[in-house]
């Protein structure tokens, strides 16, 4: 348990301030913008992200968000090949101010809950399996935040080391919050607004996670057709090229990293301010 207060404490110390979008851009003009779920029923998926975790639906022209602080998610009607269990985005996990109500809500609503051996810490499941890691923080300014995204990485040295040199992801690494009796100690990358990609979990390559219920990450980007001319200098292809959504304002481009992560690139994501 002092293992557990002494990460807690620096965990405290590090949430940024409340954020009403996303969080400044780094040095690379990045930061985290959107998961994108490919869903059996919107209106589930809808009631989980909104009713039972907090967010927010928002709009941007032609595009409907949830939005969190941190972190917009978007949903897609369609038939999932598999749910994210088993891909390389396995998870995503978020803070919540007051866990014990957290839990009555899922509880209350049937949800799968998987509890850790940290009483402060557990996973919920949304529908299509989709699996989300909350933890609580009393002095969090907000109801609930994004905090990372966890991949279940083969080659951590490799992933962490691309996703810093690619998005400007500062290298660090993070307590697990649910090891109390074992510390583990897992390699991330940071980004703005104390969010962190989390590498570690898995001994053989995991399946790309296109087409399954977490189809792809989004990193919203500063000037997005400088970035991508500096990808393919780089010698990354990209997927899809830049270009316009239409009747809206926000520009997005698509790539695959070297262990089938989908990811999209957007700029203008974020609703305009009134």
């Amino acid at each position: 348990m002092r293992y557990f207060r002494s990460v807690l404490a620096l965990v405290v110390l590090s949430i940024a301030p409340a954020l009403a979008q996303l969080a400044p851009p780094n040095d690379a003009g990045v930061t985290l913008g959107h998961f994108h779920l490919i869903v059996k029923d919107v209106d589930a998926q809808k009631h989980f992200w909104v009713s039972i975790l907090g967010g927010k639906v928002v709009k941007n022209g032609p595009l409907e968000l949830i939005q969190f602080p941190g972190v917009y998610i978007m949903l897609r009607q369609g038939e999932p090949t598999a749910s994210p269990e088993g891909s390389i985005v396995n998870h995503f996990g978020f803070v919540v101010r007051d866990m014990p109500a957290a839990l009555a809500k899922w509880k209350a609503n049937n949800l799968k809950v998987e509890p850790t051996e940290n009483p402060n810490e557990s996973y919920v499941y949304g529908p299509d399996g989709v699996r989300v890691e909350v933890y609580g923080i009393p002095t969090l300014p907000n109801e609930v935040q994004m905090n990372h995204i966890h991949f279940y990485a083969s080659d951590i040295p490799g992933m962490k080391a691309w996703y810093v040199k690619i998005f400007g992801a500062e290298p660090s690494q993070r307590a697990c919050i649910a090891c109390i009796s074992h510390p583990v100690t897992i390699e991330t990358g940071n980004l703005p607004g104390m969010v962190n990609l989390s590498f570690g979990g898995a001994k053989e390559p995991q399946a790309p996670t296109k087409g399954r219920a977490i189809d792809h990450i989004g990193f919203e980007v500063k000037n997005l057709d400088e970035f991508a001319k500096k990808l393919v200098g780089q010698g990354i292809k990209l997927d899809v090229p830049v270009h316009q959504v239409p009747n809206g304002n926000t520009k997005i481009a698509y790539l695959t990293d070297p262990w089938g992560t989908y990811i999209e690139l957007t700029e203008g994501l974020a609703p305009a301010k009134n």
